[in-house]
């Protein structure tokens, strides 16, 4: 099928991604780290310990991507699309422990004196500045191509961490102006605010697929248009649309002639069928329940 291919491939970009995203966040989570505890910067510390959450959720993302694009089977017969946003919320957890772990950290060496960080320190902050706002960009991009919220809790994850940087690079060029150490703890505060608000944000749109909430306006809007469009289709009373993984799913409730024949009432919902499949993108199924007209304009109709 045209949609389940074409899924396919964009999932694929999705796995490369993540693929991308685990080699970067290990390289810069050493890199920062061994320069921070060498420099005596414990917000480029607590820089590098959201890189290697970024290492781990990333990781989860990459195996919910493979666990997701799985075909549907006996036991579950919409597939193992909610696979994906149970990935995301697992990201977004890992951010907000990520955030948990750094805040607690700052306060304990706010109350403990400590040396100054080095003035090098400062050069690896810019350049992890850069490369975390490069790829935040690249797997944002891939994230709005394949409709994924577990790459899109990925970029987040990358976005996090160059702000962690900046307000490490602000903490420390404090403390060496100022002589005062504790700066750089303050910016590792700050840092953890603003990584756990991000957390609580990004949980929000997987927790509401996982619920089944309605998805954008404008796919629900492009399915009534193609069905409205089929021969013999006369309205439509009810469309529902779901989001399962990469993969839409769709209810449609067509109004037809109720004087028609049951066999031309099927054929008609066949069209409606294969009509959605080919010019919507990414929708897996469609059922279609046929509604007689005069049904409809009968009182004493209800529905269910």
């Amino acid at each position: 099928m045209k949609n389940s291919s074409k899924t396919e491939q964009e999932v694929r970009h999705g796995l490369h991604a993540s693929l991308v995203s685990i080699a970067s966040n290990f390289a810069l989570t050493i890199c920062k780290c061994t320069v921070g505890l060498i420099g005596h910067s414990f917000a480029l510390v607590a820089d590098g310990i959201e890189s290697l959450s970024d290492v781990l959720s990333s990781a989860v993302v990459y195996f919910g991507l493979r666990f997701a694009i799985k075909p549907p089977d006996k036991e579950h017969p919409y597939g193992h699309g909610k696979a994906e946003p149970v990935a995301a919320i697992v990201v977004a957890l890992g951010m907000a422990a990520a955030a948990v772990v750094i805040a607690i950290e700052s306060f304990n060496l706010i109350r403990t004196p400590h040396p100054l960080p080095r003035g090098y320190t400062l050069w690896v902050l810019l350049s992890v500045f850069a490369i975390k706002l490069v790829l935040a960009r690249y797997v944002s991009s891939v994230a709005h191509n394949i409709d994924s919220t577990a790459v899109r809790g990925d970029a987040w994850h990358h976005l996090s961490d160059a702000i962690t940087s900046l307000f490490a690079f602000i903490g420390i060029s404090v403390a060496l102006l100022t002589k005062n150490a504790r700066a750089d703890d303050w910016a590792a505060l700050c840092a953890s605010v603003v990584i756990f608000f991000n957390a609580s944000r990004q949980i929000r749109t997987p927790l509401a697929e996982i619920l089944d909430a309605a998805p954008p306006p404008e796919i629900e809007q492009h399915v009534r248009r193609v069905a409205a469009s089929v021969p013999g289709v006369v309205g439509l009373e009810k469309c529902f649309v779901r989001k399962v993984g990469f993969q839409y799913y769709v209810d449609l409730h067509v109004i037809v002639n109720g004087n028609i024949t049951v066999r031309s009432g099927h054929a008609i919902s066949h069209r409606v069928e294969d009509r959605v499949l080919a010019e919507v993108d990414r929708v897996a199924k469609v059922l279609v329940h046929m509604e007689p007209e005069e049904e409809l304009l009968n009182p004493s109709h209800s529905q269910m």
